[in-house]
């Protein structure tokens, strides 16, 4: 990073797309009422104050977000992402109109009016457009993302379906297999022959003996 944005601290990705303080001739309207009042070294503190403030305002637009720096004796960062500004627009005074400089205002989502303005800068509208056409992109890149997301979602819940419906029609066919495996060991096997029935019907010993007594020879 450069050692003037040593101030900021940016996002592996991000990168600065446009960097300015403000122009140098919106001092002019400092020094027309200053130079006269420093003659009763009033105007001296204005001069001052009004130089130092020019030079330790910054004002940095990345791909992600605006940031503005500000202050003298201390440092004040503001910083406002692309996907929380609301409105933006632009304003020139008459010496701005005539120099060539403008603020640009930054209003955002849920804020109370203006959260960040870049004063003093020059060519305002070409700044407005870049941060318009960060806001689009930034949008679009969401919308694709959501997308994205809905028809992966989609595609999980019918893949889900799909194997519910396989694992439904398996255990089916599992209880049908069950089924007959049950009915055929609960068929009654083949009747045995029972030895007590057939014995009746055998021929046993002793309708083979004679009787000796009615025998003649």
């Amino acid at each position: 990073m450069d050692t003037e944005f040593d101030w900021i601290t940016l996002d592996d990705d991000e990168e600065v797309l446009w960097a300015d303080t403000p122009h140098p001739y919106s001092l002019v309207s400092s020094f027309i009422v200053g130079v006269p009042l420093s003659f009763v070294l009033v105007g001296i503190p204005l001069l001052v104050g009004s130089y130092l403030s020019h030079k330790n305002t910054n004002y940095v637009v990345t791909s992600d977000a605006l940031y503005r720096k500000t202050g003298v004796l201390s440092r004040n960062v503001q910083r406002i992402e692309f996907d929380k500004v609301q409105d933006t627009s632009y304003s020139q005074t008459f010496l701005g109109g005539q120099f060539g400089y403008g603020s640009v205002d930054i209003s955002t989502a849920g804020g109370s009016g203006i959260e960040m303005s870049f004063q003093n800068v020059a060519d305002p509208q070409s700044l407005q457009t870049l941060v318009n056409e960060r806001i689009k992109r930034r949008s679009g890149s969401e919308t694709d993302a959501e997308g994205k997301a809905a028809v992966l979602d989609d595609i999980l819940t019918e893949l889900r379906a799909i194997r519910q419906a396989v694992d439904g029609e398996g255990g089916v066919a599992g209880d049908d297999a069950g089924d007959d495996a049950t009915d055929r060991a609960g068929d009654e096997p083949d009747a045995v022959p029972d030895p007590d029935a057939a014995g009746d019907d055998a021929l046993e010993p002793s309708d083979f003996e004679f009787d000796a007594t009615t025998d003649e020879r």
